[in-house]
Parts: C-alpha cells; sequence; structure tokens
C-alpha cells in the first residue's frame, strides 16, 4: 500500500492491450506534427510576443521565444524518450508512475488535467469572442454572448466544443485529417504575415536590444500579482532588462502549450518508437521558427515603447501603426482559425489523461471503456467536452490563464526527472530514442522549467496548491484505494471482477 508503488512498464504496455480498454494505432509522424504546430499556433503567436515585448523584453523578446523554445525543446527530449519506451496513453502521468510512483503519477496526472481543462476552456472562450470580431469584418452584428435571463452564455464557445467533441468521439484519425486542413490555412496565414510584416521593418526599432531595466507598478506592494521569485528574495518586480528578458520567456512559454499533449496520443501512434520522436520534434522546429519570425519582424515594425502603451497589444497594433490596417482584419481571421486546432488537441489530450488515469483505478473505471467499433473512450470525450463547454461558456476564464503554465511546467519537471530515474532503474529498456548527455539535460531541463514556474505569479501559486489539495482528497479518498497496482499487489482480482468493476489479471 506504499505511496510511491510504481506501475511497471510491462504492466502498461499490457493494459494498453485490455479488449474494451484500448485504443487503435493510427497515426504516423506528419500526423503527429500536424498536431504539435495544430495546438501550438494559435492566438498566442498574434498577441502573446507583443505582450511580453512591451511589458517586458523589449526588441530582446526574440531571446526570450528562443529561451522558451529550448526550454520546452529539452523537456520534449525526455517526453519523446519516455514515450518511445513506453508508448501507452497518459503522457507524463503514466511516465510517473512508471518511475516516481503512484503519489507523485497521480498529482501530474491531476496537473495535466488542470492544464487540459483551463487552457481548452480559455480558448473556447477566445474563438467565441474572435468569431465575432470575423463577423464584424462583414458589418454582421452577431454578440459572442446570450442573455438567458441574466445567465451569460459565449454560444461561440459552446458549439466549437461540440463540434470537436463528435470528431473525436467519431475517431482520431478523421479529427487528425481535420487539424491538417486547417493547420495548412493557419500556417499561411502566419506566413503571409511575416512577409508582408518583413516590408516594415526599421532596424532603429532594435536598439536597444536589450532595454534597462526599471522597476513595474507591482513593486509598489501588490504581492499577489509578483513573481513568486520576485515575493519570496524580495527583489523589485522586474520590467525590461536581464530579468525583463527571462520573465518574459515565462509568458511566451505559452505559447508552446501543447506539445505534451501529443505525447498522450502514444497508444494511437503507429510504430511510436520511430514516429513518436520524429513526429514531436518535427512540429516543434515548425512551431519555433514561426514564433521567433514574428517576434523579430514584430519588434522590427514598431519601437517597443508603441506595444508598451497599447491597452491590449497585438500584432494587429504594429501593423495599425504603421498604416496597414488592412492587415488587422486577416489577423482576425487568422487567430480564429489557429484558435480552432488547439481546442480540438486539447480536448484529445484531457481525454487521453483521463483515460489513463481511470483505466489505472485511480479515476473510476467504466470511465476508460471504450467504443467497440471506433475504439475511442466515448464516454470520457463527451463528458470532458460537456464540463469544457459549460466552463468556457458560462464562466469568467480570465483568472485561468496562468494556471494552464503552472500545470504544464509542473509535468515538465517530474518527466525530466524521471528520465534519469528510468536510466538508473531499468537500464536493459528498450529505447529508440534517448536524450543525449544524460543526466545533465534532463537535469538542466528541470531546473529551467522549475525556473519559469517561479517567475509566475503569486496568486497562481496559491490557485496551484488550492488545486493539489483537492486533488489529494480525491486520490486519498477513491484513488489509492481503487488503484489497480495496489489490488494486483493484494490479490484482490477475483473479489473486484465479481464487484463489476471489469479488472482481470
Amino acid at each position: 500500500m506504499s505511496l510511491w508503488r510504481t506501475k511497471s512498464v510491462e504492466n502498461s504496455l499490457a493494459d494498453s492491450l485490455e479488449q474494451g480498454h484500448n485504443l487503435t494505432r493510427s497515426l504516423g509522424v506528419w500526423d503527429l506534427a500536424v498536431m504539435g504546430v495544430a495546438v501550438a499556433v494559435g492566438a498566442g503567436i498574434f498577441s502573446v510576443g507583443a505582450k511580453a515585448a512591451g511589458s517586458y523584453a523589449g526588441p530582446s523578446v526574440t531571446l526570450s521565444f528562443v529561451l522558451a523554445a529550448v526550454t520546452c525543446a529539452l523537456a520534449i527530449m525526455c517526453y519523446a524518450e519516455f514515450a518511445a519506451a513506453v508508448p501507452v496513453a497518459g503522457s507524463a502521468y503514466t511516465f510517473t508512475y512508471a518511475t516516481l510512483g503512484e503519489l507523485l503519477a497521480w498529482i501530474i496526472g491531476w496537473d495535466l488535467i488542470l492544464e487540459m481543462l483551463t487552457a481548452a476552456a480559455v480558448i473556447a472562450k477566445y474563438w467565441g469572442i474572435y468569431l465575432s470580431s470575423v463577423f464584424s469584418l462583414w458589418h454582421w452584428d452577431i454578440p459572442d454572448t446570450l442573455d438567458l435571463g441574466g445567465l451569460k452564455l459565449s454560444w461561440g464557445a459552446f458549439v466549437i466544443v461540440a463540434i470537436f467533441t463528435v470528431l473525436l468521439v467519431l475517431g482520431t484519425k478523421l479529427s487528425a485529417r481535420v487539424a491538417g486542413v486547417i493547420t495548412v490555412i493557419k500556417v499561411g496565414i502566419v506566413l503571409f504575415v511575416i512577409v508582408v510584416g518583413a516590408f516594415f521593418i526599421k532596424p532603429v526599432n532594435f536598439t536597444p536590444f536589450i532595454p534597462p531595466a526599471q522597476p513595474t507598478a507591482a513593486s509598489g506592494g501588490d504581492a499577489w500579482s509578483q513573481s513568486l521569485f520576485s515575493f519570496a528574495t524580495g527583489a523589485a518586480p522586474a520590467q525590461y532588462g536581464i530579468f525583463g528578458l527571462l520573465a518574459g520567456a515565462s509568458l511566451v512559454f505559452f505559447a508552446f502549450i501543447g506539445f505534451d499533449v501529443v505525447a498522450t496520443s502514444a497508444e494511437e501512434v503507429k510504430n511510436p518508437q520511430k514516429n513518436l520522436p520524429r513526429g514531436i520534434f518535427l512540429g516543434l522546429t515548425v512551431v519555433s521558427v514561426l514564433y521567433i519570425a514574428v517576434s523579430f519582424v514584430l519588434t522590427g515594425m514598431v519601437p517597443y515603447t508603441v506595444l508598451a502603451e497599447a491597452e491590449d497589444p497585438s500584432l494587429a497594433t504594429a501593423f495599425v501603426a504603421v498604416g496597414a490596417n488592412w492587415a488587422a482584419q486577416v489577423i482576425s481571421v487568422g487567430i480564429l482559425i489557429g484558435l480552432t486546432t488547439v481546442i480540438m488537441v486539447l480536448l484529445l489530450g484531457l481525454a487521453r489523461v483521463v483515460f489513463a488515469m481511470s483505466r489505472d483505478g485511480l479515476l473510476p473505471r467504466w470511465l476508460s471503456q471504450t467504443s467497440a467499433t471506433r475504439h475511442t473512450p466515448v464516454r470520457i470525450q463527451i463528458i470532458c467536452g460537456a464540463v469544457v463547454a459549460l466552463i468556457a461558456g458560462l464562466t469568467d476564464v480570465g483568472i485561468l490563464e496562468e494556471m494552464i503554465n503552472i500545470g504544464t511546467l509542473s509535468a515538465f519537471v517530474l518527466v525530466s526527472v524521471g528520465v534519469v530515474v528510468l536510466r538508473r532503474t531499468r537500464p536493459e529498456l528498450k529505447r529508440s530514442f534517448q536524450v543525449p548527455w544524460s543526466p545533465f539535460i534532463p537535469i538542466l531541463s528541470a531546473v529551467l522549467c522549475f525556473w519559469l514556474m517561479l517567475n509566475l505569479t503569486t496568486l497562481t501559486w496559491v490557485r496551484f496548491l488550492v488545486w493539489l489539495v483537492v486533488g489529494f482528497i480525491l486520490y486519498f479518498s477513491y484513488g489509492r484505494r481503487h488503484s489497480v497496482v495496489g489490488l494486483r499487489a493484494k490479490g484482490a482480482f477475483d473479489e473486484t471482477l465479481r464487484e463489476g468493476t471489469g479488472i482481470r489479471e
């Protein structure tokens, strides 16, 4: 009954074949690469870089993106090694279960649910808002919310979540094809914006490349809006300078959120030992090049002070400032298209994490039942879609944005540590991909991700701790007693089978 009991790699692979709780392998390298680009290239490429440049880094926001990309790449290498060795659903949750024990696996699974649930809800909400903006381009006055007797409903969020929930229920391969078409379109729009923006670049706007540091408004005593690092050390919150560049990296890291979601589909990948690493790194390369190019063009078009003075700076702010107002319309359409596939991949990842935890008994086993014909977790997919739609449609999701980052980064830290542990505990395990220079790179990945966590606000950390407390309550009241690993250790299979939970040896 140890809290640190692990689930062996062999048991994880065997459970992935369990009839009625298994998925179909149908995805290739291209599908995975498209999935990575689909989930990472959204509204962030048009807005988060402008915010980071104006408020934190100035022209050096390009380096912020490079630092965030390198940090993400280090962590993704660890994901790739794990996914190739343990190609089953669950991503960081499954990897942690095999190395660091059940309690930490539960924590990381709970964190991944936080990441993907909040991300899907936030982005679905913004999708509805941008849909209204696109309608206005054609002078259609269609509000993004409906007033239902005092209850405000974001109808667009409901519609988009419902559409992709149905697609995912019908099959992962079909969803991947739809995502592929939409992704090609949105990458084309991004390339168009980069090329057009390049004609407005003025070298003088890159000076000073790293603006001199100055105190921010948060230094006046608002502890909740300070980064945890600033709050704990007493250092004044940084704007610009080296620490501003680092703070900018923490912010733009949000734009790379989602590559860990690709690993959640490991159980649905053909020849995962080879295809998973290739697909993940191909997608990350494409996204990194696009982000760095956009940030370079953005800060070359206008002085960073223009972005700092804007109330809600975006790439459109720069185009309007240089007189290219028409580009704002293209960007609005690009954002809408960009957000579309992000929602789909997040819904997929959320369902796969819950599916893996349910199959292991940490959540009710009946949730992990898959369709006999399509081999998709229909029950979980519909429940996840309904919860996301309700949160996005009926609540103010703005407070959830930084929760996405902290959930992802905590997963990155544990996966990076887990690679080192698995190398020591299971050196004989076949690995088609290995993180080079281990344990140096995995440890560096863990340190960089933890540093980015420290740059998130104190209030975000408090909310994160509350989420963990709720998770502990659920684990100790249900998950620990129903864990398949625990039941196997006690030899409780016959009794459990008679109770109808469907666990069999």
